[in-house]
């Protein structure tokens, strides 16, 4: 039986609110402590506890794991969907940004690059891929990423299995479920293959994971969907996660939250959109990096949009000398000459704009310069890593595990080189290999320090990764047993 507010409040629920937010930055005020205990009741079964107050006892008093963490999360919030869900916002989302979108792209380039954050149990992802489907006709011959995200591991398995009942389609046409799914032997509904297979389906916790990164494929996005998440989060938590989400998206990119969520989140850094039934908001022109040879008259010179100063962080940072890890080659080398030095800087002002390129989605661009720092430095093994990830976004996988081979070569303690090709050897259905990969990747972190940032990261530590890896190794175990 769940313990009252009444007999709870004036000992464990002050506190357990006060440290929620901070660690997680979920927002329970006194008015929701009612939800706080039926989270945390919910919770307690999964960490063992028969009773609530020993559970939130404890927790007030263990040093908890990001996974412990993440467990409590996960019942904090609600996953409740159903297939386009509010069917007005979808009619304005397909005429007024699909179709504009999908305009500009036929004539340079047929991609597109969606995030469903905080995707619950799937419908509100596979409801964007239907939706493509619908009004894209070749869209074989487009590269399209769907990635869906949530905190909660058994909201993404539901998803993954892609199995669903009818209150999932209360208020969706009956046409969508009959083109769009199969009937089950119990009754359910299926997501057919080729739906099912658009969206990729990740863990990511939008509170504490870095982003953007190449490695969670979070950077570059034209549309980001969150709707009904940022009211679970304190305002200074919901607000870092918008100017997160800013950085993600690429030009004139959209964000998509609740019309009850935007104003308290959202910075006027994205100009608000009134379309009919619906207001989207859309990111403001950025800042345009344009580099001249540092022998001209200016080596860097930035157009400053009217909502912004400076340009932000770069994805990738360049490598910079550290002390010798686990995780950083050893080398020998000499320290170099004055001119050795200038050289370098040149090359690193180059891999910035390279990077710069990659975070805004210019792939071409971020490709002709990133050539440009490794015909400079051939030996740096993040360049060669960059190099891959731009490959990769751009479907050359077999050019992109070469690089990656090239990184190894370089640095074969390069973590995110055997991360990658993990993950490309999983896409290929190579699970050998890719047990191999991860493995590789598993025991060089497991040497290192959890908090080591990962060279070529942008920002990832080293027990994060290692985190990210279990996991996946979890969900296989689970899918093949």
């Amino acid at each position: 039986m769940i313990n009252t507010v009444e007999s709870l409040n004036n000992s464990y629920l002050p506190r357990l609110s006060e440290f929620i937010a901070k660690r997680i930055g979920l927002n329970f005020p006194e008015e929701r402590w009612r939800d706080l205990i039926r989270g945390v009741q919910a919770a307690s079964c999964e960490f063992g506890f028969p009773d609530v107050e020993k559970c939130m006892e404890w927790l007030l008093s263990a040093p908890l794991t990001k996974q412990m963490i993440e467990v409590l999360a996960s019942h904090l919030t609600v996953g409740e969907s159903y297939f386009f869900r509010d069917a007005k916002l979808f009619e304005a989302f397909e005429e007024h940004v699909l179709h504009p979108l999908i305009d500009a792209r036929q004539r340079r380039g047929r991609f597109l690059r969606i995030w469903s954050a905080g995707c619950a149990s799937g419908e509100e992802a596979y409801s964007i891929a239907i939706l493509l489907k619908k009004v894209i006709h070749d869209l074989q011959d487009w590269q399209s990423t769907i990635m869906a995200t949530d905190i909660n591991p058994h909201f993404l398995r539901k998803a993954r299995h892609g199995i669903y009942s009818e209150w999932s389609f209360r208020g969706t046409p009956v046409w969508i479920r009959e083109k769009y799914f199969t009937r089950t032997s119990n009754g359910r509904w299926e997501v057919l293959p080729d739906i099912k297979k658009m969206v990729d389906f990740a863990h990511h916790n939008l509170a504490e994971d870095p982003y953007p990164l190449p490695v969670n494929n979070s950077n570059a996005m034209d549309i980001i969907v969150c709707r009904n998440v940022l009211m679970y989060f304190t305002p200074e938590m919901a607000t870092s996660i918008v100017r997160n989400f800013y950085n993600c998206l690429d030009n004139d990119g959209w964000l998509i939250v609740s019309p009850y969520e935007a104003p308290v989140t959202l910075s006027s850094e994205f100009k608000a959109v009134r379309l009919p039934n619906a207001i989207l908001y859309r990111k403001g022109i950025p800042e345009v990096l344009q580099f001249e040879n540092r022998h001209g008259a200016n080596a860097r010179d930035t157009a400053k949009s009217p909502s912004r100063s400076k340009i932000e962080k770069p994805l990738y940072r360049h490598r910079k000398a550290a002390p010798v890890s686990p995780l950083t080659r050893k080398d020998n080398r000499e320290a170099p000459s004055p001119a050795e030095t200038a050289l370098k800087a040149d090359c690193a002002e180059i891999a910035d704009l390279a990077r710069h390129y990659a975070n805004m989605g210019m792939l071409p661009e971020a490709l002709e310069h990133c050539n440009r720092a490794i015909s400079q430095d051939k030996l740096d093994p993040s360049l060669h890593y960059l190099l891959a990830s731009i490959l990769q976004e751009q479907g050359k996988v077999e050019e992109a595990v070469k690089s990656l081979k090239r990184v190894l070569y370089l640095d074969h303690n390069f973590v995110l080189a055997h991360f990658s090709l993990g993950n490309l050897a999983d896409i290929q259905g190579r699970r050998k290999d890719a047990n191999k990969h991860f493995k590789n990747a598993s025991d060089i972190l497991n040497k290192a320090g959890k908090e080591t940032i990962l060279p070529g990261s942008g920002g990832l530590t080293a027990g994060r990764l290692a985190e990210i890896i279990a996991s996946m190794r979890e969900e296989e175990q689970h899918e093949q047993g």
